[in-house]
């Protein structure tokens, strides 16, 4: 393949601008944000199952706490209900009376068992409602530092972004120089070598694969025509002649 020496020394000026353009592709996807972020949003998701387990278990107590309620009032109307009976003096026989004075006994008992049961109760739900809250404080936290964290990428990917466009148009002015074969062969040898298709050859090793030619290698290029788009031997990458070849 030919090309003008100055098409060659243009596709120096390319891979640089390729170079730029696969660094700053490589800094969006590897910014520490989105690690940050991934681990964030993992974060809020754990507190959000947290809060509504939390706020599940309150509102099972609260059930729990009525239904209690409910018993000692049960206990305690039909503890009234009996002494209105016995101060009314329609109990006449004594064994009846003798009942019915056990039986308030045993309601005022079990009423006292029923409201320790409703404080147990409460304390527990106490309890419940403050660890609730301290998940929601936790996941309103989380929160802020994902948004903050989102907002840091975005800001990041915006300046990535500018710079990836003012470095791509430059590179479509420098590809507008070199011949369509001379494009596509460098384009082609990119995909196959690590994104680098092009290399100086500078004072006898090739800056692609960083190697020494040897003596017949550059022997063969010294005798190459100006025109002659020359390959290393070692990495087959197009190795551009300069001043500094040493040649």
């Amino acid at each position: 393949m030919k090309a003008a020496p100055q098409a060659q020394l243009r596709l120096i000026d390319l891979q640089e601008l390729d170079t730029a353009l696969d660094r700053l592709a490589h800094r969006r996807r590897t910014l520490p944000e989105l690690a940050e972020i991934e681990r964030l949003q993992a974060r809020v998701r754990e507190l959000r199952d947290a809060v509504v387990a939390a706020e599940t278990e309150v509102g099972d107590l609260d059930r729990e706490q009525r239904k209690a309620e409910q018993d000692v009032e049960q206990v305690r109307a039909r503890a009234e209900r009996d002494r209105q009976r016995l101060d009314s003096g329609q109990v006449a026989s004594a064994k009846d009376l003798s009942g019915l004075q056990a039986e308030i006994a045993s309601l005022q008992r079990r009423q006292s068992d029923l409201e320790e049961v409703v404080l147990e109760i409460m304390e527990r739900r106490e309890e419940a409602e403050n660890r609730a809250a301290a998940l929601r404080a936790d996941h309103r936290a989380a929160e802020a530092e994902l948004a903050d964290a989102v907002r840091r990428r975005d800001e990041n990917w915006q300046r990535i972004d500018e710079e990836t466009g003012t470095t791509s148009a430059a590179r479509t002015a420098v590809a507008k120089d070199i011949p369509a074969d001379l494009l596509g062969l460098y384009e082609k040898l990119r995909g196959q070598f690590g994104g680098v298709g092009a290399a100086k050859l500078y004072r006898g090793s090739c800056q692609g694969c960083h190697l020494a030619l040897n003596t017949v290698d550059l022997n063969r290029i010294r005798a190459a025509a100006p025109d002659e788009v020359v390959r290393c031997e070692e990495c087959r990458r197009i190795l551009v002649r300069t001043p500094e070849s040493g040649l």
